[in-house]
């Protein structure tokens, strides 16, 4: 995939001087004409690289830099200044901002192109990096840490746009009896598999973590209460077919699982993220009280559950 490269500038004819200039990196780029534009398409596209004037009508670059890195979506996207400033002090402002670099206008075709190489350079080494870091080791899923993170900027989405989010949290039944009783590495085994079936299974857009232990989170983007409970039950359903043997015998796999939705009426970023935590943990307990090996949702009676889970 090219990388995508955004342009933030009221001037039309800079904008097309630079596709022009950068034609021969490769790039995908998008256009922005205004700073409330560019914050909006910057958090749309959530390109790998913004180019930013620094003088527009309304605000500045320099404030829409600050905004752009203070929003959880948007704040890992390197930003370039292009400005006709030359003076030290906009320049000390440009990085104070967040920027990591500034190119004075006119600028070389060749100087502009060396330094956008080296800014998408360290963008992909810093998210590989990163992206290492929280990934779960034993099942190649991601890990508590990348979860709390894409919970908080999922929330932040699903709010701004007014668009469903669901969470199943799912927790694996009987598990310490099974390491107990087969050894570790067959628990092991398990978790490798659940991790297997959950990238298998969850659909693109969607994100499975395996939140501790023999615990999963997965969090469903424009998800309603209904489109989650389902989701649920078709991991279910799947760990069903899941064929182990242990000493000679047929280990069977299940699982509890509990289906929590935003409530977009909550104002507060942190307090959904906490209600959402909750009201998913308070339905898997309801599953595993009410027998384990089910779906459960929260707000919703079993046979309720039940009703929605049937094709």
């Amino acid at each position: 995939m090219p990388a995508s490269v955004l342009i933030i500038d009221d001037e039309p004819l800079i904008h097309e001087l630079l596709v022009v200039r950068l034609r021969s990196e490769g790039l995908k780029f998008h256009h922005a004409f205004s700073a409330g534009e560019g914050l909006e398409a910057a958090r749309t596209v959530q390109p790998d690289l913004m180019l930013l004037d620094v003088i527009m009508p309304g605000e500045s670059g320099f404030d829409l830099c600050a905004q752009l890195k203070a929003d959880p979506l948007t704040s890992a996207v390197p930003v370039i200044f292009l400005s006709g400033s030359t003076e030290l002090i906009d320049k000390v402002k440009g990085f104070d901002a967040g920027a990591v670099d500034y190119v004075t206008k006119p600028f070389e075709a060749a100087e502009l192109q060396a330094r956008i190489r080296a800014a998408l350079r360290s963008k992909r080494y810093q998210d590989m990096l990163a992206q290492r870091a929280q990934i779960d080791g034993l099942t190649g899923l991601w890990n508590r840490a990348y979860f709390d993170q894409r919970l908080r900027e999922e929330v932040v989405a699903a709010q701004r746009y007014s668009r469903p989010m669901g969470l199943i949290m799912m927790d694996l039944d009987n598990f310490k009896r099974m390491n107990d009783t087969y050894g570790h590495p067959f628990g092991d085994r398990i978790l490798q598999t659940v991790g297997e079936l959950l990238t298998e299974t969850c659909r693109t857009g969607d994100t499975a973590c395996r939140y501790g232990g023999e615990e999963f989170g997965i969090l469903l983007r424009e998800a309603d209460v209904q489109q989650s409970i389902r989701a649920a039950e078709r991991v279910r359903q799947r760990l069903s077919e899941i064929d182990l043997e242990a000493r000679g015998l047929r280990v069977t796999v299940t699982a509890s699982f509990g289906v929590s939705t935003l409530d977009l009426t909550l104002d507060q970023v942190a307090h959904a993220q906490e209600r959402l935590l909750s009201d998913a943990d308070n339905a898997l307990y309801q599953a595993k009280h009410a027998g384990r090996d089910r779906v459960c949702a929260f707000g919703l009676t079993p046979t309720a559950a039940l009703t929605i889970q049937a094709p």
